[in-house]
């Protein structure tokens, strides 16, 4: 056991944040803690790393145990470039490759290997060494290459000084740190923050692998998911676990309301039949010393507490009046442009059908938003966009850009629909759980939360046949994601969303295109489904494809399977070769890097290393290949 919390209470003035925490983690262990904003998750984490105090209860750590924790939006900083930064964190094991190569130096002057001195050098030596080779000195910048890589660092920031960068980019950096530290319990608060899809893969299959244990907090239920085999849920100041992951988090704790609330009703029954038999024979003499055993029984109840089985929780309901022609959006060479002359994507075709249910996604600054306002009109474009009549868009804009930071959360919705009532307009602010003084706050000194569900609020109010969603999970607690996956999937109207959350991504879209290129990529299916196709290699449909005449679809559709059959084995064979000739690589860069020769080469045992690890890379690569297409 590393870490055992045991009975913990902690107030803020005279309200309870926690009570009674008790839990402990393992090692190897891999829970994700969660609960709604501001009910006490961060305040645990830095209970456990001791940078807050408690009232009652106890922690305890055993011996030796290295605790890493990164907080929220958390990162480096100084004036050290970004390798030396990384370099630091190995900076014993560097310094006695250091010493190594003075004593080699100082060993080659001595001539007659048999005096004394040149013997104690030996034995320093060979005492080096083997330190640095139990702490894997040869691969430190093999090490320290792979995880900035995988964080989303090319080589050429390896050079940048740290204090340059920006606060995302700092914040990877310190998790890149941390990483590389590798402590026995590694606590990362809203680790996926600032991250794109291949880096939060990445990132998800190092933990994985992770030797030390892992606690992490994170909204992510994608990342929970792939990440996590057991869930610290913290509800009403009280703690509960759950073994697996999120999504069976979620039918256990259903399954456990259900069994608590039989529970207390039961309870709930006995007591009154307690109750009842004392009631009706108190007064009696012949029966009055039973009924007080009744009551005292009652008494000595532990009291089972009536489970809440429904929090305050938004009410999310999209609907429309209006409906559109069939083909809402109809786009011919279509292309947008940016800025001077930054070229978005050009010479694209495609079609969004009514009811479709649409995803684009793509790297941070693709054109995805720029997309959307484009189809908007509000931005130029080229080629031909054509938009059917009775087209009413409904549209979420992440930055929020078109609230009034001056107006109040009700003046905001009243000015855009004058003719509601006050209690039209608090209703619907209701529904997203902005009541009572909060509607006279300013929108802008709310939170990203509360902006996103003012901004709902507006939608649902709008009644739009299309809605264009620019990632509209950001800054949404779990409970009001859930809401809004629940919503959207009932929603009958067209849908365009852009979002990273790839859980709502595996929940609604029937159609995902990446912007890649300078292109849109088409997709069927969800974002599993991408993933798979992805990874197969699988060429993707054109994004708007003609239609074929029915008297030949069966034809074509056959002959086309049997080519596709071929080009796959034709593939596993190439593939097959491929992973042999390069497992035969890793077998002669084993046997060089082992010999002596190697060792005492520093730039060569670095290029041997680094050349190590992209064979065993690319036999990892080709292996996922195979087996993808061999299924």
């Amino acid at each position: 056991m590393l870490i055992s919390v045991e009975n913990i209470t902690k107030y803020f003035g005279a309200r309870p944040i926690l009570k009674n925490i008790c839990f402990s983690i393992e090692p190897g262990e891999r829970i994700g803690l969660i609960g709604a904003n501001g009910c006490g998750k961060s305040t645990l984490l830095r209970l456990i790393t001791g940078q807050d105090s408690f009232e009652e209860g106890e922690i305890r750590t055993e011996r030796d145990t290295v605790i890493g924790y990164l907080a929220q939006d958390a990162g480096l900083d100084g004036e050290r470039t970004v390798m030396e930064e990384m370099r630091s964190v190995f900076r014993r094991v560097l310094d006695c490759e250091k010493e190594m190569r003075e004593t080699e130096n100082a060993m080659a002057k001595l001539t007659d290997h048999s005096d004394e001195k040149y013997r104690q050098l030996e034995a320093r030596y060979a005492a080096l060494n083997d330190f640095f080779t139990a702490h894997d000195g040869y691969g430190v910048e093999v090490r320290i290459r792979t995880v900035l890589g995988g964080m989303g660092f090319p080589p050429a920031v390896e050079t940048q000084i740290v204090s340059s960068m920006s606060g995302g980019e700092k914040t990877r950096l310190a998790l890149a740190k941390l990483l590389l530290e590798a402590p026995d319990l590694l606590i990362l608060d809203e680790p996926t923050n600032h991250l794109d899809f291949k880096t939060l893969m990445w990132l998800e299959e190092y933990l994985s692998n992770y030797k030390g244990a892992v606690l992490v907090v994170s909204h992510d239920r994608y990342f929970l998911d792939h990440t996590v085999t057991r869930i610290l849920q913290l509800e009403n100041c009280e703690l509960m676990s759950f073994k697996g992951n999120y999504s069976k988090y979620l039918i256990l704790k259903q399954e456990w309301l259900e069994r608590r609330m039989k529970e207390y009703r039961a309870q709930q029954n006995e007591i009154a039949s307690l109750q009842d038999y004392a009631d009706r024979n108190m007064a009696r003499a012949s029966t009055s010393q039973s009924a007080k055993s009744r009551l005292k029984a009652i008494e000595r109840m532990e009291k089972i507490e009536k489970p809440i089985t429904q929090l305050p929780s938004v009410s999310f309901e999209f609907t429309f009046e209006r409906m559109p022609h069939k083909e809402v959006f109809v786009c011919e060479d279509f292309g947008v442009t940016v800025g001077e002359n930054k070229v978005l994507f050009a010479h694209q075709n495609f079609v969004i059908s009514r009811g479709e249910k649409v995803a684009f996604i793509g790297a941070n600054g693709i054109g995805k938003s720029s997309l959307f306002k484009a189809m908007m009109q509000k931005i130029p474009h080229q080629g031909q966009l054509y938009r059917s009549p009775n087209t009413d868009i409904g549209f979420f804009d992440q930055q929020a850009a078109e609230l009034d930071p001056e107006n109040t959360v009700l003046e905001e919705l009243w000015k855009r629909f004058p003719k509601m009532h006050e209690a039209e307009v608090r209703s619907a602010l209701g529904r997203v759980l902005l009541r009572g003084e909060e509607v006279y706050k300013k929108v802008g000194v709310i939170s990203g939360g509360e902006r996103a569900r003012l901004n709902f609020a507006i939608l649902m109010v709008e009644h739009p046949n299309v809605l264009l969603l620019d990632e509209p999970t950001n800054h949404l607690d779990l409970d009001t994601k859930e809401q809004l996956e629940k919503a959207l999937t009932a929603y009958e109207g067209t849908l365009l969303l852009v979002s990273h959350d790839r859980y709502l991504l595996n929940k609604i879209p029937q159609r995902i295109f990446e912007i890649s290129d300078g292109a849109l990529h088409g997709y069927k299916g969800n974002f599993d489904r991408y993933l798979t196709l992805k990874s197969a290699q699988v060429v993707p449909a054109e994004v708007q494809q003609k239609p074929e005449s029915a008297g030949n679809s069966v034809y074509y559709r056959s002959k086309q399977e049997r080519a596709e059959q071929a080009k796959r084995k034709r593939r596993v064979e190439a593939l097959e070769g491929q992973i042999e000739e390069t497992e035969k690589k890793i077998a002669l860069l084993e046997e060089e890097i082992a010999s002596p020769q190697t060792a005492s080469d520093y730039e060569l045992l670095t290029e041997k290393c680094a050349a190590l690890e992209e064979a065993k890379k690319a036999v990892s690569a080709f292996m996922e290949e195979w087996e993808a297409l061999a299924e």
